[in-house]
């Protein structure tokens, strides 16, 4: 064991066997376990580095032990054996390299979700990587907390099974929907049933980023639960593929005349383009040009074919030219001001405005007033 020795002295080898005190045979450990970490052995004194750390592991002393685990929790060196051995030490032993060490097999982590306890378990879920097969042993046996730590962790990997698991065992549990919500990635069919699960903020979130059919996304927006706290104009403001959405909403025959004056009023420009160009016909960028580039009569001509009603069309001038004549600023509650100024501009044309029409433009004034009063405040 030349080389080996040659790193792993003889003074530091007898010292961690014959040391007076636990501090000198941790201070020998340290050393002697940076020093196999770091060194090129040979296949044999890879061996005899093992025996090394066996003997160290077999310790009585706790404090020789942790500086074992400690040192070696992220090294590909450290025996299998020896691994589990320490992880089922005591806690200042075990939690170290069951929080790193990559040499656990996945039969490993379940031996310790199975035995191990909730601390144990809330090691694992925190690992720089999991699999899939061991994030559903902890959604089946591990309490909530771990769950939801397992479940925040985006280097976990989950089958679908394991996320609807989750949710069925944690249904009423705001940490753990919120640890799912907040993936970067999740199943459609998870994403569906989630929404119905959470809160206002959390939906938001969802909505915003990710993946909804649709049609789902459509159900949710506009059912009686939703309707109070989620506006279809504004998730038609959001959504990343506005030509699917208006071309789901023109099936659903939801389109309507009065949805795309709203759109107009918050300020949802591509939304309304890509609506007029569903209902009209038109490919989308002569619809632009119809509505932005082409003069007073571009956009009565494509407002016309898509088969809108006369009456509101004044209030559609309206809507387009104050957008055309607004300049967002950067400024906290720009959009708010904008949509205040665009609502204004539609009362100006009450008389082309139906009464449902108008109480709700009137009901969002009121709205945008709150919000200045309260930004002001």
């Amino acid at each position: 064991m030349a080389t080996t020795r040659a790193a792993l002295t003889n003074d530091d080898i007898r010292m961690l066997v014959k040391g007076a005190t636990p501090d000198e045979r941790a201070l020998a450990a340290h050393r002697l376990c940076r020093k196999i970490d770091r060194a090129e052995l040979s296949e044999e004194e890879r061996l005899q580095a093992q025996e090394i750390l066996r003997v160290m592991a077999a310790d009585a002393a706790e404090l020789v032990r942790r500086a074992l685990a400690v040192t070696l929790k992220t090294s590909p060196l450290l025996p299998p054996d020896v691994a589990n051995r320490l992880a089922r030490d005591v806690e200042s032993v075990s939690l170290p390299v069951i929080s790193f060490s990559p040499v656990f097999t996945d039969q490993d982590l379940a031996e310790i979700i199975r035995l191990g306890g909730p601390v144990r378990q809330m090691a694992v879920a925190r690992r720089p990587k999991l699999s899939s097969k061991v994030t559903g042993l902890l959604v089946d046996q591990a309490p909530e907390d771990v769950v939801a730590a397992v479940c925040a962790n985006d280097n976990a990997r989950f089958s679908d099974l394991a996320l609807q698991k989750a949710l069925d065992r944690f249904a009423k549990s705001e940490t753990v929907l919120q640890a799912v919500a907040y993936r970067a990635v999740l199943p459609l069919a998870v994403t569906e049933r989630l929404i119905d699960m959470v809160g206002d903020q959390l939906r938001e979130h969802i909505l915003d980023n990710h993946a909804l059919s649709a049609e789902r996304a459509l159900e949710i927006i506009v059912g009686a639960k939703e309707r109070a706290t989620i506006d279809l104009v504004d998730q038609a403001g959001r959504t990343a593929d506005p030509k699917a959405f208006v071309a789901h909403l023109h099936r659903a025959q939801r389109l309507t005349p009065s949805l795309l004056l709203r759109a107009l009023a918050h300020g949802h420009m591509t939304f309304v383009e890509w609506g007029l160009s569903e209902l009209a016909g038109v490919p989308h960028h002569r619809t632009w040009l119809m509505v932005h580039d082409a003069g007073a009569l571009g956009l009565k001509a494509v407002y016309e074919r898509a088969g809108l009603p006369s009456r509101l069309y004044p209030a559609f001038r309206a809507g387009v030219d104050a957008y055309h004549g607004m300049e967002f600023d950067g400024r906290p509650g720009e959009r708010e001001r904008f949509q205040e100024h665009m609502l204004q501009r539609f009362l100006t044309s009450s008389q082309a405005v139906s009464r449902d029409e108008s109480d709700y433009l009137l009901d969002k004034l009121d709205r945008l007033a709150g919000f200045k009063a309260r930004a002001a405040g």
